[in-house]
């Protein structure tokens, strides 16, 4: 069996869980990697047989994802032809981790896309959604790389195709312990800002991983320290508690260690809403910015005493033996068109997520 397992490369979760299927997927066949993107910092163990830029999401430093940013950087004359040399159809099962290329080349050619991510299980009916509506947000989610089939992660499992987390190894084997300081994970902040709010509450210890640096540095109570996945993991380990954004695989490595756990959904991102919904409905403190006018809910979260119990057993291999029996014969001998079908560069440029980000900047 010839699988293709295509990973998104914007943030590092992606790329932490693959680690994790990446295993169970060799023991069904040959396997071919790809990632697209740019702004992962995580790397994989294994060959990449494609990579790509694709399309990438660009962290600002205010909170949020930088629209600007992003279109000014991505190419989708270059994302097009990306998607038509890639040679889906010599594959017998094409999963994609929220991933553009693979999910627009299966449209292209009318070949079956398997979804395996986060993102499949946000979509879901039955998953938590904010009070308020994001219509291009829900647009971004269901245009950026979509699929035919769903298979999903998330904090519970809400739906029949959805289910916990895949906790990586590191983390799934570790024996936590509280050594009295608190990690920070806030990409989408710069140093400056997270300096500023949290060397207001001087007698709390902050570990920073940042996007945003090259060298390790303090400012009296703040730790700032470039990303290593190492230095994070042991970091989480040996916390009292996690500050982060409100995306998927740090808030439920948190919960699964029994950490404290503050989370800040990133402006303009539906999904991570949606995951902070999820969360306030588990217990989990959520605040909408990392601002001054925040500082009391934090020193609260400090006082707070209280941690969330979760169930997340090791369900990877289970996942992947249903997602096999279900769709190899299936996909093998589909010859039937599963969509409308993306047959010029025009089409694409009309149906495309790009088009949806042109909106937003125009």
């Amino acid at each position: 069996m010839r699988i293709l397992y295509a990973i998104q490369g914007t943030g590092n979760g992606h790329l932490s869980r693959a680690r994790d299927i990446i295993p169970y997927l060799l023991e069904k066949g040959q396997v071919d990697i790809l990632i697209s993107g740019i702004q992962a910092d995580v790397d994989l163990p294994y060959e990449i047989k494609y990579k790509f830029k694709g399309l990438s999401f660009i962290f600002g430093k205010k909170g949020g994802i930088d629209l600007m940013d992003t279109y000014r950087k991505s190419n989708l004359k270059r994302l097009y032809q990306e998607i038509q040399s890639l040679p889906v159809e010599d594959y017998d099962l094409v999963i994609s981790d929220f991933e553009p290329v693979s999910s627009w080349a299966c449209k292209l050619k009318n070949k079956p896309c398997i979804g395996l991510s986060h993102q499949s299980a946000v979509i879901n009916k039955k998953s938590p959604k904010p009070k308020k509506t994001d219509l291009v947000g829900k647009a971004v989610l269901h245009n950026y790389a979509p699929v035919d089939i769903s298979y999903g992660f998330h904090f519970k499992q809400y739906d029949q195709q959805i289910f916990t987390p895949v906790i990586r190894s590191q983390i799934r084997e570790a024996n936590p312990i509280d050594a009295g300081h608190y990690t920070v994970y806030l990409p989408a902040y710069s140093d400056e800002r997270i300096i500023k709010v949290l060397a207001q509450i001087p007698n709390v210890k902050w570990q920073v991983f940042s996007k945003h640096t090259k060298k390790d540095y303090k400012v009296r109570n703040v730790h700032i320290q470039p990303i290593n996945n190492e230095l994070f993991v042991q970091s989480m380990v040996a916390s009292t508690g996690i500050l982060c954004g409100a995306g998927f695989e740090t808030p439920a490595e948190a919960l699964f260690l029994k950490k404290k756990l503050l989370v800040i959904p990133m402006k303009g991102q539906y999904e991570q809403h949606c995951n902070a919904a999820a969360l306030k409905e588990m217990g989990v403190p959520v605040i909408k910015s990392l601002k001054q006018k925040h500082i009391g809910s934090i020193e609260q979260w400090i006082r707070l005493e209280k941690k969330i119990i979760v169930d997340f057993p090791e369900v990877t291999e289970q996942v992947i033996n249903k997602l096999i029996k279900e769709n190899y014969q299936k996909s093998r001998s589909s010859a039937k068109v599963l969509g409308q079908g993306i047959s010029t560069w025009k089409q694409f440029k009309h149906r495309s997520f790009g088009n949806i980000l042109k909106q937003l900047t125009n």
